[in-house]
């Protein structure tokens, strides 16, 4: 289980480089130019990758046909994230994309979509999504909150009164 949570956080701050670089590569071209480079880099590297750790294993496998158009929906995610991050920011992107996978994975499990098995839906899950949210909300919104309870004093009224 640890070495899952490794590679858990391990993946998280890829996703994070991954989307930074991302939007500066789509400062200097179209989004479909930045989606067409990321993934056929990712093609090449998985492949090579797979290739050497698999061997000709990599082509054996069975999964529903459907499965595999999972790629198509990563055209979605690397368009929609790079655009996200490049208008909001990495940090408040990244973490409207981390609430939004935790609700829609809580909901995929809830309804049993997409293979997965129906896990039931309790309101420590609610409580969990809502706490996370909630957090993410703090984060983005603290700084502006903070900024707003001081008082910015004039210069010149403050030497006056000394």
């Amino acid at each position: 289980m640890a070495f899952g949570i490794f590679l858990a956080i391990i993946g998280g701050a890829f996703v994070s480089i991954q989307n930074t670089f991302n939007a500066n590569v789509k400062k200097r071209v179209s989004v479909w130019t930045t989606t067409a480079l990321v993934l056929l880099l990712g093609f090449a590297a998985s492949l090579a990758a797979g290739l050497i750790f698999e061997g000709t294993g990599l082509f054996s496998f069975q999964a529903e046909s459907w499965f595999w158009f999972s790629g198509i929906v990563g055209v979605g995610v690397v368009a929609c994230v790079t655009q996200g991050v490049q208008i909001l920011g990495p940090s408040r992107a990244i973490s409207l994309v981390m609430v939004s996978q935790i609700f829609f994975g809580l909901m995929w499990d809830t309804l049993g979509w997409f293979g997965l098995e129906q896990v039931p839906f309790t309101w420590q899950s609610l409580v969990g999504v809502l706490l996370i949210s909630g957090g993410v909300l703090l984060f983005q919104l603290g700084p502006k909150l903070e900024q707003k309870s001081y008082v910015k004093l004039n210069p010149d009224t403050i030497k006056a009164n000394d």
